[in-house]
């Protein structure tokens, strides 16, 4: 079988679940011939740095125009009256990555990004010389845009019934809808007891661990989180990653701080970093929030990203995996009630009922299941 996963350099968290996608289809069919890529990769340099930047510098300097564009286009029927204006935009950058799906012929194409949908519609609709392999539609956060349906789409992944809930009111059939959870790598599984985790990453055993995380790109009130931080009286040791953003790197390690704090990059070992961890203070991205909550880990929201980011913090917080703050500001007292309280403990045993750390596997064993014979 010819399988390939199609994703999109837009947020760190498309290229994770890619990642986690392959990792699991690789186990479970060794001998298939598997092809994992980027869409951007395909397309002239211009429109692949204004579509992988242009994310980042809107939602990091104008979340606000941000958030009127995510609800705006979170319309089904504007979606499909404009599917094939959607289609022949998406055709325009993407004509060698047409070309390498010609010549590849995959038999089913896994898109934990809606960019590689619209390609694969417009090659649909036009059915001159094209088969069209299985495809399907992993969503990546816990409330499913209307620009993740596409009429082409053979199988939508979700991460939650309620998640397919939206889709089915929006006209997708029932049986092409799944929950199986937003695909995490199989580390987050099999994840170290806390102790070892923190004797493995040298913090003292001691003090609850804070983990921090600014996201891939490093964007979020890092620095103010930690100036907060240092106003607290709770006896804590901290962990912040800056994702690949070295100057907030560099900028942070250059302090002294009240608290024990390691100031860390980019990270492969992030499984080790939430399973020593007491608490994670964060932006509720999809992948993140599902790695901590594999881990059955609580987590403070800070700053959500007007839009799909604020819709994953409701999520949580209704299910109780989750608290938010409106100001960083309130983290400290906020952080010493949290601390050892009964209410933690709840928050992690509903973090732990939400979990989903086999989805990667369940959304291969699933297509595998109700695919065709090829």
């Amino acid at each position: 079988m010819r399988v390939l996963i199609a994703t999109v350099t837009a947020g760190a968290g498309h290229l994770a679940a890619a990642a986690a996608l392959e990792e699991a289809w690789s186990a479970l069919r060794p001998k298939d011939t598997l092809q994992r890529v980027d869409v951007l990769d395909y397309t002239p340099r211009f429109f692949r740095k204004a579509y992988s930047q242009g994310y980042v510098k809107l939602v990091e300097h104008a979340p606000e125009l941000y958030a009127a564009v995510f609800r705006r286009t979170d319309n089904a029927r504007l979606v499909r009256r404009l599917s094939q204006v959607r289609r022949t935009l998406s055709l325009l950058p993407g004509r060698k990555f047409i070309t390498f799906l010609r010549r590849f012929k995959p038999d089913v194409v896994l898109c934990p990004h809606f960019l590689p949908l619209e390609i694969l519609g417009h090659l649909q609709s036009q059915g001159r010389n094209w088969k069209p392999p299985y495809t399907v539609c992993i969503v990546t956060d816990f409330e499913a845009h209307a620009l993740w349906m596409e009429p082409s789409v053979d199988l939508y992944c979700v991460a939650a019934e309620e998640t397919g809930v939206r889709l089915v009111a929006r006209g997708v059939a029932p049986e092409a809808v799944v929950a199986t959870g937003i695909p995490v790598a199989a580390k987050f599984s099999q994840p170290p007891a806390p102790h070892v985790a923190r004797r493995q990453l040298g913090l003292r055993d001691d003090l609850p661990v804070l983990l921090a995380l600014s996201g891939g790109f490093g964007m979020g009130p890092v620095a103010k989180i930690l100036g907060a931080l240092d106003q607290t009286g709770c006896e804590i040791q901290i962990v912040v990653v800056c994702g690949r953003n070295q100057t907030l790197r560099r900028e942070l390690a250059a302090r002294d701080r009240r608290h024990p704090t390691h100031v860390l990059g980019f990270v492969d070992n992030m499984h080790e970093l939430m399973a020593a961890s007491a608490v994670i203070l964060t932006k509720p991205g999809g992948l993140t929030s599902s790695e901590a909550l594999a881990l059955g880990k609580p987590m403070v929201i800070l700053d959500p990203i007007p839009g799909q980011e604020t819709a994953n913090a409701d999520f949580l917080l209704e299910r109780g995996a989750a608290i938010k703050l409106n100001s960083v500001d309130d983290l400290p007292f906020r952080l010493h009630r949290l601390l050892g309280s009964k209410k933690l403990a709840a928050m992690a045993e509903a973090a732990r009922a939400l979990g989903r750390p086999g989805a990667a596997r369940a959304v291969c064993a699933e297509v595998l299941r109700r695919m065709p014979e090829v």
